[in-house]
């Protein structure tokens, strides 16, 4: 019997310190047609934000998503598993706007006009754009792979919207 309550002692431990490992990667691993990009997260600033992308990271959630809205100059959205731009994981985060500018490689969340919808849907800047600044939650950067991110196919002028679009292939802690 207390060979089994040492066993069972154990293995929680693994698991807690296992879970805790994961908690400080921070780091994940995005994967496109055109190459691997690295990605910081930011828990300190959004850590709400960052929690519920590692959890939607592990469920594979984003694993064939595509950049349904792709404005050239300005940035790649995804994160919309309908395509549309009207879906999500079914889970609004209440906003984290913090200090971090929006700049080149910024990952920052997509929402609606309440500051508190942001669900699963995210977008990548290609350029500095500084009046999303305080109105959107960052929670990360692109430290490398960038050209990855800039071969994204673009959309139509105006909206967006992408014609045959690429995909995320896999997203995943590093």
């Amino acid at each position: 019997m207390f060979k089994k309550i040492l066993l069972a002692l154990s293995l929680i431990l693994f698991t807690n310190n296992a879970m805790a490992n994961n908690d400080d990667k921070n780091t994940l691993v995005l994967t496109l047609e055109h190459g691997e990009v690295e990605i910081e997260m930011y828990p300190k600033y959004a850590p709400n934000h960052v929690a519920r992308i590692k959890e939607l990271v592990a469920d594979k959630f984003y694993d064939g998503i595509v950049f349904h809205r792709v404005i050239d100059g300005f940035m790649a959205q995804t994160g919309d598993p309908t395509g549309t731009g009207t879906g999500g994981s079914g889970k609004n985060l209440k906003a984290e706007f913090n200090d971090l500018p929006h700049q080149r490689g910024t990952l920052s969340m997509a929402r609606a006009g309440h500051p508190d919808s942001a669900d699963s849907q995210f977008f990548i800047c290609f350029e500095d754009s500084s009046w999303l600044d305080g109105q959107y939650t960052v929670w990360g950067k692109v430290t490398k792979g960038m050209e990855a991110v800039d071969k994204i196919k673009r959309g139509a002028p105006g909206s967006g919207q992408v014609t045959n679009p690429d995909k995320i292939i896999s997203l995943k802690l590093k």
